[in-house]
């Protein structure tokens, strides 16, 4: 032989069969043929059932909130007007102020008033003489007719003069007394206390007591009126469900009545309803219902518009869930139950109403049921089972949390 048979081998040579196995035991790693830790193949290993938040369900005596469209109105209202012609010479308030009763708001030109009550008054002087002259004439006539010294017609003529001239007196008391009332309503007053809005004449405005000129307009606001109305549909609807004991009468509640402003804010003080109306509207088919609100601080204006809250029967035994529970469409309305197994079931349910957040369910819960709140994103398999845990809303959640985040 040659020593060329002989060689070393080539060192890449030498590596093949050492790469060659590693190569194998590779694939045989990847096709699924060894085993997890633990024991358990590596292939059948699958993801926790999600976490979802649950609630309970549990009946409870609910009293039936109905919220209702409604207006303020002030509990008196009073129209400032002119009653005599003449020239607006001063306005004597702060517009949007408190004014008392009897309080001076405008002047009204008085010259031609006083003038005619000076003129009256004259009058009355003159009345005055007559009479007193007519009454001497005819005392003085008395006897002489007695003693037939002057023919009887002469005496009747006398005391009839007389009576002339107290009806002249007459008239003119009442000229006068008429006068000084023409004159006193140049002198414009509050005809009750409240809060005055803005002047609607200004000085130097002719005003008229023909017309009626309004001058200003004074309202009581510290308690105000809320009108609201309610379909004649829902008033009959409630009434049979209190007949045939599915709903009873609201308690002590039923009086309360708490108003919602514009901004969706609850006003603090509660108010009281008044009464409603015995009739329907034929226009609109509304029963009209009153209640009284303090309004200390003002905060309801005339006119304005808000939302009422009352209690008009109650359910002996209702169920409230969360409104996010809920799935409305047109089809019903639906939630999850979490069933055997743990896994969710969607279930129909009967809503009535609406309460702070929550929904009136009248039928398809029964109690102890589990319906799940939150977490319905985590559920990416219909059916599939779930880790049920007690929901907690947003805000009792982050209370119970800022404790443990804060610093130590």
């Amino acid at each position: 032989m040659t020593p060329s048979h002989f060689r070393t081998p080539h060192p890449h040579r030498a590596f093949w069969p050492q790469l060659l196995v590693a190569t194998v035991a590779l694939v045989s790693g990847c096709s699924g043929g060894g085993t997890a830790p633990g024991g358990a193949p590596a292939g059948s290993a699958t993801p926790p059932p999600p976490p979802v938040g649950v609630i309970t369900v549990q009946t409870q005596a609910l009293a039936l909130q109905t919220e209702l469209p409604g207006r303020v109105e002030p509990v008196r209202m009073a129209q400032v007007r002119a009653r005599v012609n003449g020239i607006v010479l001063k306005r004597q308030f702060e517009e949007g102020s408190e004014v008392r009763a009897g309080q001076p708001l405008f002047l009204i030109d008085p010259a031609p008033y006083q003038a005619a009550l000076d003129s009256a008054t004259a009058q009355l002087a003159r009345a005055q003489a007559q009479l007193a002259q007519a009454k001497a004439t005819a005392d003085r006539y008395q006897p002489l007719a007695e003693a037939k010294a002057i023919s009887q017609q002469d005496y009747v003529n006398a005391r009839a003069a007389q009576a002339a001239a107290e009806a002249d007196m007459a008239a003119g008391r009442a000229a006068v007394q008429s006068a000084r009332i023409n004159l006193g309503y140049t002198q414009v007053t509050a005809p009750i206390a409240g809060r005055v809005g803005r002047a609607l004449v200004t000085e130097g405005a002719l005003v008229s007591a023909a017309e009626a000129t309004q001058l200003a307009l004074i309202q009581q606001t510290r308690t105000v009126y809320v009108n609201f109305t309610q379909s004649s549909a829902e008033v009959l609807r409630l009434r049979r469900a209190i007949a045939a004991s599915q709903l009873r009468q609201a308690g002590a509640d039923a009086t309360r009545v708490r108003v919602l402003l514009e901004d969706g804010s609850e006003l603090p003080q509660a108010g009281r309803l008044l009464f409603s109306d015995l009739s329907v509207d034929a226009g609109s088919g509304q029963v009209t219902l009153r209640a009284e609100v303090p309004n200390a601080d003002g905060l309801l204006l005339p006119g304005q518009y808000v939302r009422v809250r009352l209690s008009q029967a109650e359910m002996p035994a209702g169920i409230l869930l969360p409104q996010q529970a809920v799935t409305r469409s047109a089809q019903g309305d639906t939630v999850l139950v979490v069933g055997e197994g743990n896994k969710p079931m969607p279930r129909q349910v009967q809503v009535n109403s609406a309460q702070n957040g929550h929904w009136v369910v009248t039928g398809g819960l029964q109690a102890g049921e589990r319906v799940i709140v939150d977490g319905f994103q985590k559920m990416f398999v219909p059916g599939a089972p779930v880790t049920p845990v007690p929901w907690a809303p947003a805000g009792a959640a982050s209370a119970a949390a800022a404790p443990a985040s804060a610093p130590r």
